[in-house]
């Protein structure tokens, strides 16, 4: 019997006092204050936060509801705040989202640049699950992302040029330091990493440029100096 008062009592509910009631409690809070506090969450979290995270918080003073009767979704309320939606975001979004952050950098994102923004970003584990890889992701995104072979071709012509600039074969240390200098560089333990060797992975590096320096017809004497054109 309650049961069904209750639903009688939903029922019978003035749709116009219900939305007088509702656009009250809108107007306690301000777009403004409410993008403001999802933001500030986000940042305590670390990530873009659930209805229940940010219920949770013991520093937000909104309700997640109130969230929702401003913007119309939770999802909404967080894109209008600048933060995706950790499981829904569309590939344009996550797409989108990646060609920001690259704007921003003034190059290709990477994975530690993912984990630096979270809040703004999903996880790179998303990204990996949607596209296969964050390779994939940043070439959908029209980014310039070598991989396999055209990758080494290309860290084999950045090790030549800095030889040039060095006038010896470059050490770990050297690219590391050109690196800070140059950010269209591979890092050096990227350059490190795509050699399958399992000793003297860097060795091998200098090798491999060394060759293409002997293309040139530029010698290199055993300590590594670059010797004049034959």
């Amino acid at each position: 019997m309650p049961q069904k008062r209750r639903f009688r009592a939903v029922a019978e509910i003035d749709p116009k006092k219900l939305a007088e009631f509702q656009a009250g409690i809108r107007k306690r809070y301000s777009d403004e204050q409410i993008l403001a506090e999802l933001r500030a969450c986000a940042e305590r979290l670390g990530r873009s936060p659930t209805m229940r995270e940010f219920a949770a918080d013991p520093e937000t003073s909104v309700h997640p509801q109130t969230v929702i009767e401003h913007y119309g979704s939770w999802n909404a309320a967080k894109r209008a705040a600048g933060l995706v939606p950790r499981r829904f975001a569309t590939r344009e979004e996550l797409l989108g989202l990646l060609t920001e952050l690259g704007e921003e950098l003034g190059r290709p994102p990477t994975a530690r640049d993912i984990d630096e923004h979270k809040g703004k970003l999903p996880s790179k584990s998303l990204y990996w699950h949607t596209f296969g890889s964050l390779t994939n992701a940043l070439r959908e995104a029209g980014f310039d992302v070598p991989v396999g072979e055209e990758r080494l071709e290309r860290a084999v012509e950045q090790g030549t040029e800095l030889a040039h600039a060095l006038g010896r074969l470059p050490k770990f240390a050297d690219w590391a330091d050109a690196r800070k200098e140059d950010n269209t560089l591979l890092t050096e333990w990227q350059v490190y990493r795509m050699l399958d060797a399992r000793r003297g992975a860097w060795s091998t590096f200098q090798f491999l440029v060394r060759e293409r320096l002997d293309e040139q017809g530029i010698r290199v004497s055993t300590d590594g100096r670059l010797l004049k054109k034959r």
